[in-house]
């Protein structure tokens, strides 16, 4: 199927489908809608497991119809419930993805984050920067060796553009030995979401 060059969302699943293979564990930082879950939970197969936060419970619960729909077997956690048994299907958290390390039974090969609102919701509950960076700093610590980050940036939406800043110098300042980073944007449209992609060395 051929793709939209620009469409940011394409990038990430494809980039992570390269490295997440079927019985692995995958992370979805940011649930939202549930698309990007459920494209992990594609990925790691009915052996596999995937992790997905998001703070919003209207969030959780769409994501939560979307995989039913999909045959995953969903799973409600709580935050005590953490860290999470290492078991197949789908675990879905209303908690902050600054509880990442909490709640991880060991280390995900793929982890996805789309930055901004959950569409739908409400537009004033969006990503911060400082809770933004403490989940990146667990989560490149967290991810395996040879797995990926995605992470999609709107710097359209307010403080979009500061949150995407804040992420670029992060990232920018990875020890190159372990990590690669990657930089995708559109160059002739002004506000256009762009995206980052990290890969584990070592």
């Amino acid at each position: 199927m051929k793709r939209a060059l620009v469409r940011m969302v394409d990038w990430t699943h494809e980039l992570l489908s390269e490295v997440v293979q079927a019985g692995d564990l995958a992370v979805d930082l940011t649930a939202g809608t549930g698309q990007d879950t459920l494209a992990l939970y594609k990925m790691v197969g009915s052996a596999g497991q995937v992790i997905a936060f998001d703070i919003q419970p209207q969030a959780i619960a769409v994501t939560g119809e979307r995989l039913t729909a999909a045959g995953a077997r969903v799973r409600f956690q709580q935050q005590d419930n953490c860290p999470l048994p290492c078991e197949p299907g789908v675990d879905l958290l209303q908690i902050s993805h600054v509880e990442i390390s909490k709640a991880l039974p060991k280390s995900p090969k793929g982890i996805i984050a789309n930055l901004g609102y959950f569409p739908g919701g409400k537009k004033e509950l969006v990503t911060r920067p400082e809770s933004t960076l403490l989940a990146l700093q667990q989560s490149c610590f967290l991810l395996a060796v040879g797995g990926r980050l995605a992470l999609a940036v709107y710097p359209g939406y307010p403080g979009g553009a500061e949150e995407g800043a804040a992420v670029d110098t992060f990232l920018a300042e990875l020890d190159d030995s372990i990590f690669h980073v990657l930089q995708m944007k559109v160059s002739n449209r002004l506000q256009a979401p762009f995206l980052f992609i990290v890969e584990k060395r070592i």
